[in-house]
């Protein structure tokens, strides 16, 4: 709590600089912005590193629990998730991945599911296709990504080249608020790929996916401290330790919470 106040108070001046002006955002808006991210990165990182592991553990298991236990989830047919990273900090998914992938035969009801691969450092990211967990490889990072090509050698399907709709995305993030907003770690490899996702749905008239974020409880902000700018993707919903915290009409109506 005292590293989250000290975080909320960083900012506040920032905050409330950018809040005085309503126009498009100037070269300058958006330097400050993007300097209050770095700051805010800064802390967020220090406050997870300082979580003790047997505490981060039992988070891990708490939030995968709730996902696991959801209804959102388990009516899900086709998801979009990340493969954890410890290094990183990320709340542990390995759990919510190996259910999917027991339950990976789309055909008869089934779980298909995607995963990241980053394919440069301009914000270029895809979502393929895998069936098991041994279709991850390390990359050049030590993170756990999908080969682009198959055992047998054929390209994996690429979720933007999908003829059905995502149903649930489950997103990583440094910090969130409960208004929706989510501090990424400043490559832009979520929101540019979230974004041309959704317009795809849009351009095939497909329900939009139901965006969900997993967030230890040290990542979660007050209300207006994350700043946003117009490439920043909010998020539908917030899953932590204590519960899940709907956002968007679309979560209140899915999650029917």
């Amino acid at each position: 709590m005292r590293t989250q106040t000290m975080i909320a108070q960083c900012c506040t001046r920032a905050c409330g600089q950018l809040r005085m002006s309503t126009n498009t955002p100037t070269h300058e808006d958006l330097d400050a912005i993007f300097k209050k991210k770095r700051l805010l990165r800064t802390q967020v990182r220090k406050s997870l590193k300082s979580i003790d592991p047997s505490l981060r553990s039992h988070q891990d298991n708490a939030v995968q629990d709730v996902v696991l236990g959801a209804p959102w989830f388990k009516s899900s047919r086709r998801l979009c998730a990340y493969i954890s990273c410890a290094a990183l900090r990320e709340v542990d998914t390995f759990k919510i991945l190996s259910e999917i992938l027991q339950h990976n035969n789309n055909a008869t009801g089934g779980k298909k599911l995607y995963v990241p691969r980053v394919e440069d450092k301009n914000s270029h990211m895809r979502m393929l296709h895998i069936s098991r967990i041994d279709d991850l490889i390390a990359n050049s990072m030590d993170i756990l990504e999908p080969a682009p090509v198959d055992a047998e050698g054929n390209a994996r399907e690429d979720v933007m080249q999908a003829n059905d709709p995502v149903d649930l995305f489950l997103l990583p993030g440094l910090a969130f608020d409960r208004s929706g907003r989510r501090l990424g770690r400043g490559g832009g490899y979520y929101d540019t790929f979230l974004k041309n996702y959704q317009d795809l749905a849009k351009t095939r008239n497909w329900k939009q996916p139901l965006l969900v974020a997993l967030s230890y409880s040290q990542q979660i902000l007050d209300e207006g401290v994350i700043p946003m700018t117009s490439s920043d993707v909010p998020i539908d919903a917030l899953v932590s330790p204590e519960g899940v915290i709907p956002i968007s009409p679309a979560a209140l109506n899915r999650m029917d919470l």
